[in-house]
């Protein structure tokens, strides 16, 4: 494959939404439904570890595929670049997504369905298919992208998950006190403690923006928990579009679920039809949802021009 330049721009995922206190549980490794254990040659990617392995990409070739457990396609494609990879022996490095457990990363990448195989070359994406092709194909593709991370001077190896073992793992910064009780609260489950935490920060510092987030995430996590069947509760606001609490729920469900656009727009066009305490109603649940998502994030920024477009 003749030598290419990295197609471009970087991936950035800046803008990802942070929710993986909100998404679903991925689906343990090894166990009905899910991937192989990890070799030596894959990772599970989360966004905790996603920052670490796109900056690997700038040292050797990193392979992201984008899988669901409902999806026998996406397993089996998971499957087989386990396979080559393993074959490969820490030429490149196979970052498994669970898409159901991190939107967010699924959302950055721009991929509308699994399964979804992208290299990263230096921080760079490049597609490569969006199908189940036989391993042969697969294996072809492999050898074409590798071709083209070594003209273009990335030709280091993965450090196997054996070696990693000897490698201290950085101390992450210690949490506030009251973070961290937050954090143990919400771990434990008991949402009400970790409200009451955060309220706590805030009292103490009202400009503690972190704090106002987590008490956003935690209510967040509070009402969607509440939802015991998505369909009907989707179905209920299909049918009721000028029922406030209706919407309020799917709007809810959307960004929990990495639909942040889609809540933003559904819950503005909602301001625009309803008025009095409804009004306030839905713009208090936008700013707290903009608080959730981030309010820095460029969705944030478009959907308050909206909203102030709504209102006024």
């Amino acid at each position: 494959m003749p030598a290419q330049p990295i197609p471009g721009p970087p991936l950035d995922v800046r803008g990802a939404v942070d929710l993986s206190a909100l998404a679903r549980p991925a689906t343990p490794p090894g166990s009905p439904g899910g991937p192989p254990a990890a070799g030596a040659w894959v990772r599970d990617i989360d966004p905790t570890n996603f920052g670490e392995v796109a900056q690997a990409s700038k040292e050797h070739l990193v392979v992201f595929v984008l899988w669901a457990s409902w999806s026998q396609a996406s397993r089996t494609v998971v499957e087989d670049l386990g396979a080559l990879a393993d074959e490969d022996a820490g030429r490149w490095l196979l970052a498994r997504v669970d898409v159901d457990a991190n939107p967010q990363i699924a959302q950055a990448f721009g991929a509308p369905t699994v399964p979804a195989v992208v290299a990263l070359l230096g921080g760079s994406p490049l597609p490569l298919f969006d199908s189940q092709p036989e391993r042969a194909q697969i294996r072809a593709v492999i050898d074409q992208v590798l071709a083209a991370a070594a003209a273009n001077g990335i030709s280091g190896t993965v450090v196997g998950s054996a070696d990693a073992e000897s490698v201290p793992e950085p101390e992450e910064p210690a949490l506030p006190p009251l973070h961290q009780a937050a954090y143990d609260a919400v771990a434990a489950g008991d949402l009400e403690a970790a409200k009451e935490a955060y309220e706590q920060a805030l009292t103490q510092n009202p400009r503690d923006d972190q704090a106002k987030a987590g008490l956003a995430q935690v209510g967040l996590l509070a009402r969607t928990g509440e939802v015991t069947d998505l369909a009907a509760a989707r179905r209920a606001a299909a049918d009721a579009p000028g029922d406030v609490a209706a919407q309020l729920v799917v709007a809810d469900l959307d960004v929990a679920g990495g639909h942040v656009e889609d809540a933003f727009a559904r819950l503005v066009d909602l301001v625009r039809v309803c008025s009095g305490d409804d009004r306030e109603q839905v713009r208090l649940r936008l700013l707290d949802l903009f608080e959730v998502v981030g309010n820095d994030d460029a969705r944030v920024v478009a959907a308050r021009r909206a909203l102030a477009s709504a209102l006024y």
